[in-house]
């Protein structure tokens, strides 16, 4: 009896040692992983103004080069639209850390609190751009206001130069786009609008000047069969901007990094098959306060922008 007792005793301290190391495993905080590392690395979410393909491979390439740099860890993708990219920089964790959101889109996440703006990038040695409205030569559209009952493409809802600047463009002359155009067509990028211009498949489309350069090599007669007929104000160009929970000593090293690798060839070329940046300078979001008072002078809210 008393062996038998004393083997009780002993597996009744064994069991309370047991449950005493799982509580205090299980209360103790885990480790958190820092960002940057292998296992959580900075997400950086693209939006596709070309091909899917090249834009990834572009920001795949950028980002190898600032790990090299860094030595941190980047995980790119590209988001098939503007919104999905917004909401995932808005997400709690953040589902992205990092994005290069077109103007719109940028002010739209600015004025929700989830992003800030650091870097703008140059194109033509401008920090702007403009937009374009474009029809086949042959459609017998010379004007914006021909544009009445015809279909329209557009990369994207939110896309400052494919849709929201011709959009108020076409206001200004006359044409509501909700009732005024038959259809209006997402054709998912600058480089599609293009070609579904090109193609017939929609009567006018919207794009940065000049997308139809994108689709040359394919389409060697594509700047006669695609004419331009309005071209736009100029547009704050899109860059890099970062969700604002990202510690300030990051987001530095990442921006003085960036800027050393658009000095480089090896960075040029990744950077123009991204995105066609030429270089990058930094901009805090005062540099788009003007294209604020635009849409403020139109008259309409941003919520209203959006639909």
């Amino acid at each position: 009896m008393k062996k038998g007792k004393a083997l009780f005793t002993v597996i009744v301290i064994v069991a309370v040692v047991v449950i005493a190391v799982v509580l205090i495993s299980t209360l103790k905080p885990k480790k958190e992983i820092p960002l940057g590392s292998e296992e959580n690395p900075i997400i950086w979410s693209f939006v596709p103004s070309g091909e899917m393909e090249r834009v990834a491979s572009g920001a795949q390439s950028v980002a190898d080069l600032l790990y090299e740099e860094t030595g941190l860890y980047f995980e790119t993708n590209v988001a098939t639209e503007y919104a999905g990219v917004i909401e995932a920089l808005a997400s709690d964790p953040p589902e992205a850390h990092m994005a290069s959101l077109a103007t719109f889109a940028y002010v739209l996440a600015a004025d929700r609190g989830v992003v800030e703006a650091a870097l703008v990038s140059v194109r033509f040695g401008s920090p702007t751009y403009n937009g374009q409205i474009i029809v086949r030569a042959d459609s017998g559209i010379r004007k914006v206001s021909d544009l009445k009952g015809r279909t329209f493409g557009r990369p994207d809802p939110l896309s400052t130069s494919g849709w929201i600047i011709p959009m108020l463009t076409m206001r200004a002359a006359g044409i509501d786009p909700e009732r005024d155009l038959r259809e209006v067509v997402d054709a998912g990028s600058h480089d599609s609008v293009v070609a579904a211009v090109y193609n017939g498949d929609v009567d006018a489309g919207a794009t940065y000047v000049d997308a139809r350069t994108r689709i040359e090599k394919d389409h060697p007669d594509v700047m006669e069969k695609v004419v331009v007929i309005e071209v736009t104000a100029d547009i704050p160009n899109d860059g890099v901007q970062f969700v604002t929970s990202m510690p300030k000593e990051m987001r530095d090293k990442i921006v003085n990094a960036l800027l050393k690798i658009a000095e480089t060839e090896e960075g040029k070329e990744a950077l123009d098959t991204a995105y066609q940046w030429a270089a990058l300078q930094k901009q805090d979001d005062t540099f788009y306060d003007p294209f604020r008072q635009v849409l403020q002078a139109s008259g309409l809210s941003i919520d209203e922008l959006q639909k």
